[in-house]
Parts: C-alpha cells; structure tokens; sequence
C-alpha cells in the first residue's frame, strides 16, 4: 500500500456563512485548505484517474458544500468533511481548514480560521 497525500490548498470562495444577519446577507470571502491521504499503489502503477480520488471532484465537494449558508465555521467544516467521507470512501486521514478572510470583529484581522482533523 502507498499512501499518498493530497492537498487542495487556498480554495477561495465568496459565501454566506456567518452568525449575523450583514454577514448573511453580504457574504464574504472564505478560503479552504485540505489534505487527505489515499493508497495510490494502483493509481502509480496503471497511470488511470479511475484507481484514485480526483481532485477536481473533491473540489466540486467542498464547493457545493460551501455555497449552502450557515451559521459557523464548525457547522460548514462539518458538513464538508461528512460529504467527502460520503462521496469518497477511499479517503483516509483529512485534515480541512476554513477561513474567513477579513472578517467583521471591529477591528483589522486578516482572517478567523476553524481546523478539524478527522
């Protein structure tokens, strides 16, 4: 078994996650991070997209998942890593970061980020 790492890195996206009401209605930038083991022995032997996770397809996941709004960065996060499991079980470990760039504190932050390790 060879296990190889994937990395998705800096997706960015203009979404309507947020607790308030500006933030739901007004969205604001986001940017998501991922790292997911696979056994990419078959995918290294017969050079065919078929014996392999597929990147673009892990990235229409996580896209579908962050145009649907919610509340806090735990809940989209959650409901990412549920929808990748579901549509690839050949993930292994995965570790996902989402950011939200600039966000609305009352201050200058360039970003408030959320990390889950599954």
């Amino acid at each position: 078994m060879k296990k190889t790492t994937i990395e998705l890195e800096n997706m960015e996206f203009y979404a309507f996650h947020g607790h308030y009401t500006e933030e739901q209605r007004v969205g604001n930038r986001f940017r998501v991070d991922l790292s997911f083991e696979v056994d990419s022995t078959e995918a290294a032997r017969t050079d065919n997209l078929d014996t392999t996770v597929s990147y673009l397809d892990v990235y229409e996941c996580v896209r579908e998942q962050m145009a649907i709004p919610s509340h806090l960065l735990e809940h989209v996060s959650q409901r990412i890593v549920e929808a990748l499991r579901t549509r690839f079980p050949g993930i292994g470990r995965l570790r996902l970061k989402v950011s939200k760039l600039a966000p609305p504190l009352g201050g200058q932050v360039e970003k408030v980020s959320l990390t889950v390790e599954d």
